[in-house]
C-alpha cells in the first residue's frame, strides 16, 4: 500500500468514504470556491450532481485517491486520483477520453495510469508538496509496473491568448509523438499549434505561466495535445498530457527514486 513520509508531509492512499469525501471537499475548495464559480460541484457520467461543497463525479468510484497531509497538523494540503488501466485497450474508460479522441493510444501495449483532479489547498504553495506528490507517484508507478502516465493539465481561465508564450513553446517543443496523437473530440477547443505556427514563444514567460504540474511533466519528457479544450464549467483550458516512463531522463529518474525511497 502506498505510503510516503518526507519532511513536513506524508502521502497515503485514501482508506474509505471519509477520506474520499475529504479529497472531494479539497477539490471543491480549489476548483470552485477559490475561483468564485457559482455551482455545487461537478458531476460525471450518470451520477447526480454532488452536494454543495464537494467536487465529485462518477470516476471517483473507479480511482485510487492519494492524500498528502501536513504531519504536524494532519491538514489535507493536496490530493489527486489515479485510474490504472491494463493497457491502451482500456483508454476509453478514462476521464480524458471524454474530451479527447484517444484512439491512437488504444494500441499502447503496456500498463497505464491516469492522474487527475490534482490540486493543493488554496493559499498553499510549498514546492515540497509537489515533490512528495511525485515521490508518491513514482512509488506507485514502480509497484504497479506502469509504463505510461497521462491526464489533463489545466490553465486557469479560458483566455488562451494570455498564455500565448506558453502555448507557442508547447507547440514548438512538446507536441505528442504522431503515433500517440490525441485528436479533437470536445465541442469547443483552441487549436493553438495551428494558430501559433512559426511563432517563437518567450521560454521564460512560458515557464512562468505554465501550471507547475505541467512543468514537471515536461521536465521529465512529457508531451501534449496540439489543441486545448475550453472547460467553461471549471473556467479552465486543458491539454492532454502524456509521459512514457522510459523517456524520463536518467538524472531525473534517480532524483524521483530518491524521494520515493
Amino acid at each position: 500500500m502506498l505510503a510516503l513520509d518526507r519532511g513536513r508531509y506524508a502521502a497515503r492512499l485514501a482508506e474509505g468514504p471519509e477520506d474520499i469525501r475529504a479529497a472531494q471537499s479539497l477539490r471543491w475548495q480549489a476548483f470552485v470556491a477559490a475561483r468564485g464559480i457559482t455551482r455545487g460541484g461537478q458531476s460525471g457520467g450518470d451520477s447526480p450532481a454532488p452536494a454543495e461543497g464537494l467536487d465529485a463525479d462518477a470516476f471517483d468510484a473507479l480511482c485510487r485517491h492519494v492524500l498528502i497531509e501536513e504531519l504536524a497538523t494532519g491538514r489535507l494540503v493536496c490530493c489527486f486520483r489515479l485510474m490504472p488501466l491494463k493497457d491502451g485497450t482500456e483508454i476509453g474508460r478514462s476521464y480524458s477520453a471524454q474530451y479527447y479522441n484517444l484512439r491512437a493510444l488504444a494500441d499502447y501495449a503496456g500498463p497505464m495510469v491516469e492522474m487527475g483532479r490534482f490540486c493543493m489547498a488554496p493559499g498553499v504553495h510549498d514546492p515540497d508538496i509537489l515533490r512528495v506528490a511525485w515521490g508518491a507517484m513514482t512509488r506507485f508507478v514502480g509497484e504497479e509496473g506502469v509504463e505510461m502516465l497521462f491526464g489533463c493539465s489545466s490553465f486557469l481561465g479560458t483566455d488562451w491568448e494570455s498564455y500565448a508564450d506558453a502555448f507557442a513553446v508547447l507547440a514548438e517543443r512538446h507536441l505528442a509523438p504522431r503515433r500517440w496523437w490525441p485528436r479533437v473530440k470536445a465541442p469547443k477547443v483552441v487549436r493553438y499549434a495551428r494558430a501559433l505556427m512559426g511563432r517563437k514563444g518567450d521560454p521564460k514567460q512560458a515557464m512562468l505561466k505554465m501550471p507547475p504540474l505541467l512543468r514537471s511533466y515536461l521536465a521529465m519528457g512529457g508531451w501534449v495535445s496540439d489543441h486545448a479544450v475550453v472547460d467553461h464549467d471549471l473556467g479552465t483550458l486543458h491539454v492532454f498530457t502524456g509521459l512514457e516512463i522510459r523517456a524520463i531522463p536518467p538524472a531525473r529518474a534517480r532524483a524521483l527514486r530518491m524521494v520515493a525511497g
